[in-house]
């Protein structure tokens, strides 16, 4: 009756996700309540499981708000203004520079973790150089769009911490080993880069031979041009003569999150109450700072609170236990130990029928349960769903960022879900080999 009742409400939350009938947060609480109530449990004994999943959140929730808003003070300060506009002067009037360049400007936008401030900053910048060169939007969103994904794995980032709240520890300790795959992901990008760069340049040279030579005899100079705008636009929070020390604070803070030795949401909280004073003496201009962010920064942590309760009213329950016996049963045999792997390497595709909180808050516990009892490390079941997910975030018709990016670049979904899908999966599928081969998954 418990694995009833608890397929009943990861099932209704995942159906309430997916139509948008309600908020994550009302899905997350009141849901699981419903049905602790319907399996005979009484609102004080409901109260209990709620503290208990809070408890296992709250350091999430600390490092979330004060990550977001610190790295939102970043890019106020310009910290990364002068790295990408190098990068666009680099690479303009080269198709295969520009591709490349595009990987790397998005992957430092993305620090932040924020994939509505990468896509501002990244697609403004590039789209008139992509246009002037012939190139294809969907490619620009393509590259963008992976290179967040896989700074998506930072601890701050929205899938660490969903999956550091769903498993009880610090998004830390889950990013450490990602570390090295984050790096072989980035260089595997900029391989993909370079190729679809090669074919885009095949692609340009066929519209028109005369076209494309008068473009390559003229690029350089246009694209000068193009950006000229963009350098002109001043920004009244841009701290340019703090740069350094803007550079030093950040690497200090990402130093002592790889150290571990002091909790990551103390390390944040630390780094802000530095970089807030340091560029904005002004009290007026760092609440003016911390208001232009808190929306981003509650609406995540109050989604992990939610995530809280939802998880410490299954688990309180034993809904979650109950759906992992349950299931076992009724698999066959021998997919059950890999069902870790089966739902990673299917991740890409689960993203266009489950958002991301459905996927990590109902799919993800249920996997895990099931298949540590078969002796599959709890970390090992984690990072093969992470990893086989996490890189199709950005063709998901459910990411809100990617809707803005769209709207940015003048796409359409289903001409970017076609564009991109089978890019994007191989992609994921390289990427979770490649964790194999490191011993980040284990089979």
């Amino acid at each position: 009756m418990l694995s009833i009742i608890g397929f009943a409400t990861i099932i209704t939350i995942v159906a309430l996700l997916l139509k948008g009938k309600v908020s994550p947060i009302i899905a997350l609480v009141m849901v699981p309540i419903i049905g602790a109530l319907f399996a005979g449990f009484g609102i004080v004994e409901i109260g209990e499981f709620f503290s208990e999943g809070i408890d296992s959140v709250i350091n999430v929730v600390i490092m979330f708000i004060f990550a977001i808003l610190f790295f939102g003070i970043m890019q106020d300060a310009g910290l990364f203004d002068p790295f990408i506009n190098k990068m666009i002067a680099i690479s303009k009037g080269n198709v295969i520079a520009v591709a490349v360049g595009t990987v790397i400007i998005a992957a430092v936008a993305h620090l932040d973790g924020s994939g509505a401030s990468t896509f501002l900053i990244t697609i403004p910048a590039l789209l008139p150089l992509y246009k002037r060169l012939k190139m294809s939007p969907y490619l620009l969103l393509l590259l963008v769009g992976t290179a967040a994904s896989i700074l998506n794995m930072l601890p701050w980032a929205g899938p660490l911490g969903r999956t550091s709240a769903v498993l009880g520890m610090d998004p830390t300790e889950l990013w450490r080993p990602l570390i090295p795959l984050q790096g072989i992901a980035l260089v595997l990008l900029i391989g993909m880069a370079v190729i679809l760069g090669i074919r885009e340049k095949r692609r340009i040279a066929k519209l028109s031979e005369t076209e494309s030579a008068h473009l390559e005899a003229a690029s350089a100079q246009e694209a000068a041009d193009i950006n000229e705008p963009a350098e002109e636009k001043t920004n009244e929070w841009a701290r340019p003569k703090l740069i350094w020390l803007n550079l030093l604070l950040t690497l200090g803070m990402i130093a002592a999150l790889v150290w571990g030795e002091i909790p990551a949401g103390f390390v944040f909280m630390i780094a802000l109450s530095i970089a807030l004073p340091l560029n904005y003496p002004k009290v007026s201009d760092q609440m003016d700072r911390i208001r232009a962010h808190a929306p981003n920064a509650l609406l995540m942590a109050s989604i992990i609170l939610a995530a809280g309760s939802f998880l410490g009213i299954l688990g309180g329950t034993g809904m979650l236990d109950s759906i992992a016996v349950d299931m076992v049963a009724i698999l066959p045999a021998f997919i059950v130990p890999y069902l870790h792997l089966v739902i990673g390497a299917f991740g890409v595709p689960f993203e266009l029928i489950l958002n991301t909180d459905a996927y990590y808050f109902a799919l993800l516990p249920v996997v895990e349960q099931i298949v540590t009892g078969y002796g599959v490390d709890t970390f090992s079941a984690a990072y093969a769903m992470i990893i086989g997910n996490i890189i199709g975030t950005f063709v998901s018709p459910f990411a809100p960022a990617l809707w803005l990016a769209l709207g940015l670049a003048g796409c359409e979904m289903g001409k970017h879900i076609r564009y991109s899908i089978f890019w994007v999966w191989g992609f994921s599928l390289v990427l979770m080999a490649a964790a194999i081969m490191i011993g980040i998954i284990s089979i």
